[in-house]
């Protein structure tokens, strides 16, 4: 496999797992209201979590339960990750069954969020819906982006920073021409949404670790738009494998304010894996959510959110596949690989990701999870 279109993955992961969460017969939203509740903690809205299930068979009420406890450690914010082809698969007809129970879990334990809508995921553009078809770059409408973007934001007042494009490196590694394209693309929506919605802040998202490892500063600088700059940040090599100590890590982070030196930043999605799979360890994973909080204490000014990329493990093998559906479409991953078979990264990432939460698949609390916490209280 082609480990460039691996930088996609995460990205794809977080709003594969929420859909097949949303999607069982036993949870509706009419029938399972969520009911407000008064928050009698201290959130952070700065702080965030993407919070996750162990696996696809879960109730409207296990989920309920697991946005409690996490945001019990005070966070203030999670992700949210919502695609075209699900939230308007008819043109002009919007279809909120699924999303509505994510904003309103959300909103019940008083976190704001951060909105992915995938225009840009690595190498992949959309999905679209069908109605739009397969556009290129310079074939997305503006207006239908801006309108669906639109709706969404009028909808959900809790979204404050919307992202359309993720992993924007791996798009334009190999097809530099096209960041005009983008730029303007990107601006015109940018003025249009402002005019709409002039307190919800807009920005791009690049991996950090690929943006390091292949020499992609230059698409940074051109696409560093909008009111923030987001990162998304793993400590691992081209095979998914952990290759750094949590020091070369932090420093890694430090070079983000080299290449952005004079707008705020957003920590998009930061992991570690415990997986000894892939190098990885719990006291690792303890030692970095510690030293990532130093890092944020002592650059707060300059960091619009941080966001742990993941909240509880997942099951063994469940987090990746090579055909991933998003709504009514299936996103394929393929190619050649000079580095190893498909199977061998995928593996690897699918140990990876899968053992990035701070809290086990038995829901045993990690050491990083309590550091976490920790963390989070010191800040409040």
């Amino acid at each position: 496999m082609d480990k460039r279109k691996l930088g996609l993955i995460p990205v794809f992961i977080a709003i594969a797992i929420v859909f097949a969460l949303l999607s069982l017969d036993d949870i509706t939203f009419e029938n399972s209201e969520i009911q407000p509740t008064i928050s009698t903690q201290s959130n952070n809205d700065s702080i965030g979590l993407v919070i996750n299930s162990p696996s696809s068979s879960v109730t409207l009420n296990q989920l309920d339960e697991i946005f409690t406890d996490a945001s019990s450690s005070g966070i203030g914010r999670s992700n949210v990750y919502l695609y075209w082809n699900v939230i308007e698969p008819v043109e002009g007809k919007f279809d909120w069954s699924q999303s509505d129970i994510l904003m309103g879990l959300n909103q019940k334990n008083d976190h704001k969020v951060t909105l992915y809508f995938s225009i840009i995921n690595g190498e992949t553009l959309g999905p679209f819906p069908k109605w739009i078809g397969k556009p290129t770059l310079n074939g997305i409408n503006q207006d239908e982006l801006v309108t669906v973007l639109d709706a969404i934001l009028s909808r959900y007042h809790i979204i404050d920073s919307v992202i359309i494009a993720g992993e924007t490196e791996s798009q334009f590694r190999f097809n530099e021409r096209f960041i005009p394209v983008y730029q303007e693309l990107f601006s015109n929506v940018y003025d249009r949404i402002k005019e709409k919605h002039p307190d919800v802040k807009i920005g791009n998202s690049f991996a950090l670790h690929q943006v390091l490892n292949k020499n992609l500063k230059n698409i940074v600088d051109d696409l560093a738009l909008g009111d923030f700059v987001a990162f998304s940040y793993a400590p691992t090599d081209s095979l998914n494998e952990i290759s750094k100590n949590t020091d070369e890590s932090i420093e890694d982070l430090n070079q983000i304010f080299e290449m952005i030196p004079n707008k705020k930043i957003g920590l998009f999605e930061i992991s570690w894996s415990t997986s000894d799979f892939v190098e990885g360890d719990d006291v690792s994973q303890k030692i970095f959510v510690e030293k990532l909080f130093d890092f944020y204490a002592q650059n707060e000014s300059k960091i619009e959110f941080m966001t742990w990329y993941r909240y509880i493990d997942q099951e063994a093998n469940s987090c990746v596949k090579e055909e991933q559906k998003i709504g009514d479409q299936t996103i394929t991953l393929g190619g050649g690989s000079s580095m190893g078979t498909s199977e061998h990264v995928i593996e690897r990432l699918n140990q990876y990701i899968c053992n990035a939460g701070l809290v086990d698949v038995n829901q045993n609390k990690k050491v990083g999870w309590n550091e976490f916490k920790t963390q989070i209280q010191m800040l409040n």
